[in-house]
C-alpha cells in the first residue's frame, strides 16, 4: 500500500514521504483523520502494537490502541476542552493482548482557519522505565538531600508516595533547609519527570509583572504589550511548576491561583478565553501561613488547596548526627571542586562548628565551608579559616557550651578528619563511655532513637 506524502511548504523543495520522517523516531507515532481513523503508523507504532501499517489503516484508533485512556480520559476529548496538547499516562492491549503500560501524548493540526485537519498520536512505551523508576524512587540518593536523622527520614520515606500522587504540595521550613531540593525531587521521581519544571520566586517580581510572567498576556493587553506572550503555567504544561516564597503571593493574584487549582484554566492578561494546562503545583514558603491567615494576609481557602499534602523540613539545629555528614561532604566537594587536598578540619574548627546556631540552616553551612575552604592553604580546616561572626556568643546554640554534651569527634590524636565509619564509631564509643554503659542515655546524647543506637552499635561491633 502506497504511504501517504505530506509536503513541507517551505522547508523542501520536494514533498517527502511521511515515513521518511517518523520511521526513524523511537516512539510509536499514529496520524489520526478528524474522526479517528488511523491514516499513518510508524515503526515503532507497528512493533508496539503488533499489527502492520497496511491491516490498519482506516480503522477507528481505540481498535488498534485498545487503551484504557480511550475508556475514561480520550485525549481528543480532553483537547476539544481548550487544552492545546495533552499528555496521559495509561496502558493499551496490544496484538497477543499483553498490556503494556504506556504515555500518550496528543497534539492537534489545524488549518489557518482553525479547522481541525488531523492529529498526531506520540505513544511512549514505559516497560523499559518501570525498573530504573523503581529503583530511583527506593533508593535515598534524592540528588543532594543528604541526611540520615529521624526527621529526614520521615521526609524520604514520604517523597516516594508524593511522587506517585498529582496532587499539590507545601513544603514548609526555614530558609536555607532544602526546600528547592525536595521539590525537584518530587517532579523527577514523578511521571512528570520529562516534562520541565519551572521555578518561580513570588517574592522577587512586582505585581503587576508577575501576573503577566505566571498567567501570560495578549498583545495589547497593556502598554508595552507588542506580543503574545505565554505565562509559566503555559510553559510548564505536563510538568511542575514551583512557586518559591509562596506568602509573597498578593492576593490579587492568589485568587487567579486559586482558580487555577479548582479547574486547571488559566486566564492570559487581555483575554477572555481560558486555556487548560495539565500543570502540578509545588509550593514553598518559609513564613508561617496560618498567622498569616489570621492577619488577613494569605487566603484561607487557597492555603486548604495548596495543603494538600504537607512536606515539613527540619532546621539544622534540630538534626542532630547529620550535621557531621553533612560538613564531611562539603569539605570532599568543594575541596575537590576547588582542587585543594583539605581532608577535614581541626577539633577546635569542629568544636566551633559544632556549638554554631545555624541561623540560614544548610545553605549557611556549605557557604562556610566554601569559605574556609577557599581561604585553607594547608590540609586541615582550623578556627582561624572560618568567618569571625561565628564566634560571637549570641548565635551560639543557647542549650550548647563551645563543646556540646551531644557528642562531635576528638581529632587531637590525628593530623587530619577521619573518615566518616570511624568517626561514628568513635561518637557511639564517646557517648556510650559519658552514659556510663546505658543505651538510653547514650542515645539522648547523641540525638538518635534507641532502635538507631542499637542498628549502628551492632553494625560496627559494639553490641
Amino acid at each position: 500500500m502506497p504511504l501517504p506524502l505530506v509536503e513541507l511548504t517551505g522547508i523542501l523543495a520536494s514533498p517527502v514521504y511521511l515515513a521518511a520522517l517518523l520511521d526513524p523516531l523511537p516512539v510509536g507515532v499514529a496520524v489520526l483523520s478528524p474522526e479517528l481513523e488511523i491514516t499513518f503508523v510508524n515503526a515503532a507504532m507497528e512493533a508496539l502494537t503488533g499489527f502492520s501499517r497496511g491491516n490498519i489503516l482506516g480503522k477507528p484508533c481505540y481498535h488498534v490502541l485498545r487503551s484504557t485512556v480511550c475508556m475514561s480520559h480520550c485525549p481528543v476529548r480532553n483537547h476539544e476542552a481548550g487544552t492545546e496538547s495533552i499528555c496521559l499516562d495509561g496502558n493499551i492491549l496490544d496484538r497477543h493482548r499483553e498490556k503494556i503500560p504506556t504515555r500518550h501524548s496528543l497534539t492537534r493540526i489545524r488549518s489557518r482557519a482553525g479547522k481541525t485537519l488531523a492529529y498526531i498520536e506520540a505513544v511512549e512505551d514505559l516497560r523499559p522505565a518501570k525498573h530504573v523508576e523503581v529503583a530511583k524512587i527506593e533508593s535515598s540518593g534524592y540528588k543532594q538531600i543528604i541526611g540520615q536523622c529521624p526527621s529526614m527520614d520521615r521526609v524520604f520515606q514520604i517523597l516516594p508516595i508524593i511522587a506517585q500522587t498529582d496532587s499539590s504540595v507545601l513544603v514548609t521550613g526555614e530558609t536555607g533547609t532544602g526546600k528547592d531540593l525536595v521539590a525537584e525531587a518530587i517532579h523527577q521521581h514523578s511521571s512528570r519527570a520529562k516534562g520541565p519544571f519551572i521555578k518561580v520566586n513570588c517574592g522577587a517580581l512586582p505585581e503587576n509583572l508577575l501576573e503577566s510572567e505566571l498567567f501570560g498576556h495578549c498583545k495589547g493587553a497593556f502598554t508595552g504589550a507588542v506580543e503574545n506572550k505565554p505565562g509559566w503555567f503555559k510553559l510548564a504544561h505536563n510538568g511542575t511548576l514551583f512557586l518559591t516564597e509562596i506568602g509573597d503571593l498578593p492576593l490579587a493574584l492568589q485568587v487567579k491561583l486559586l482558580t487555577f487549582l479548582d479547574d486547571k484554566v488559566i486566564y492570559s492578561l487581555g483575554s477572555t478565553h481560558g486555556t487548560k494546562v495539565n500543570v502540578r503545583v509545588v509550593a514553598a514558603t518559609h513564613r508561617d501561613l496560618e498567622s498569616m491567615v489570621r492577619e488577613h494576609k494569605f487566603r484561607q481557602d487557597l492555603l486548604f488547596r495548596l495543603n494538600v499534602i504537607r512536606v515539613e523540613m527540619p532546621p539544622l539545629r534540630e538534626r542532630g548526627e547529620d550535621l557531621v555528614l553533612l560538613l564531611n561532604y562539603f569539605v570532599q566537594q568543594l575541596a575537590k571542586q576547588l582542587k585543594k587536598k583539605i581532608t577535614g578540619l581541626s577539633s577546635g574548627a569542629m568544636a566551633l562548628v559544632s556549638s554554631y546556631a545555624f541561623p540560614g540552616n544548610v545553605r549557611e553551612l556549605r557557604n562556610i565551608i566554601e569559605y574556609a575552604v577557599t581561604v585553607c592553604q594547608g590540609r586541615e580546616i582550623d578556627v582561624n579559616h572560618l568567618p569571625r561572626y561565628m564566634r560571637s556568643t549570641d548565635i551560639r546554640r543557647p542549650e550548647q557550651s563551645p563543646l556540646p554534651e551531644r557528642m562531635v569527634p576528638d581529632f587531637r590524636p590525628q593530623p587530619v578528619c577521619p573518615n566518616w565509619t570511624h568517626m561514628e564509631r568513635q561518637l557511639i564509643m564517646d557517648a556510650m563511655i559519658k552514659a556510663g554503659g546505658r543505651r538510653s542515655k547514650a542515645a539522648d546524647i547523641l540525638g538518635w532513637g534507641r532502635s538507631t543506637l542499637w542498628r549502628k552499635m551492632k553494625k560496627y561491633k559494639l553490641d
